[in-house]
């Protein structure tokens, strides 16, 4: 646990926290480790058709590992979801966190990040990269352009205002549910924001740091990969705007 964690509220909402994992062994134990655990009840890593055995450390890191073999980011996030709203009625999560496992984020922040849904100032809460620092190099060129471009048009077509498409994210659990997720690959931040929009949830932005990546990321790290990720977010967009 990071050293500058505060102690939680004694009346603190349970939050469980959802991270989606494909070959982040090297990066998942540092993830975990900073993880601030008095704040959540439960860490759920969903190891998305991994074959660099993430798995291991993720268990030793203290999280629950759910093994999802489809591999696409909204798969391992609906996966981690499931188990999620699996439980019983009285063991629901209040509040559900999305994080990367590839160590960009900065995980202690889960306790800034929360806070306007624990104020009751909103119902869901992106971390923004785009108002926060980023460490030079930690987002490429073309992911400035891509979310500057998404962002605009999330604007003009839903009247959403966002800054970032950014992974680390928090929402009321019972919104989320509400949201009705479908997409099982790179549009899924998307599909969450335009949503959360669409139905008149309180959305807000809290600035957070972002650092580089351990590793190559699967979609800006290559051509197909960026390709395949701007052409299904822009297809997202336009899709629901025309339902």
């Amino acid at each position: 646990m990071p050293l500058s964690t505060p102690p939680p509220p004694a009346d603190l909402p349970v939050i469980d926290v959802i991270i989606p994992a494909h070959n982040e062994a090297r990066s998942i134990g540092p993830v975990l480790s900073e993880i601030p655990w008095p704040w959540v009840r439960e860490v759920i890593v969903v190891d998305n058709a991994s074959t660099d055995g993430t798995a291991a450390p993720a268990r030793a890191g203290g999280a629950t590992v759910l093994r999802e073999d489809r591999p696409g980011y909204g798969y391992a996030c609906l996966r981690g979801m499931a188990r999620c709203y699996a439980r019983p009625p009285h063991e629901q999560p209040d509040i559900i966190v999305f994080l990367d496992g590839d160590y960009s984020d900065y995980p202690e922040q889960l306790t800034e990040l929360v806070q306007p849904i624990l104020a009751g100032r909103a119902d869901m809460v992106i971390g923004s990269r785009a108002l926060g620092q980023r460490e030079k190099g930690a987002m490429l060129p073309q992911q400035i352009f891509g979310n500057w471009l998404a962002t605009t048009l999330l604007r003009r077509l839903y009247g959403a205002r966002f800054t970032d498409l950014g992974p680390f994210r928090a929402i009321r659990a019972e919104a989320l549910r509400r949201l009705d997720m479908q997409d099982k690959t790179y549009g899924w931040t998307v599909e969450m924001q335009l949503k959360a929009a669409r139905q008149g949830l309180r959305c807000a932005e809290v600035p957070v740091r972002y650092r580089r990546r351990i590793g190559v990321s699967k979609v800006s790290g290559t051509v197909k990969g960026t390709l395949g990720a701007g052409y299904k977010i822009l297809w997202t967009i336009f899709r629901y705007a025309r339902s």
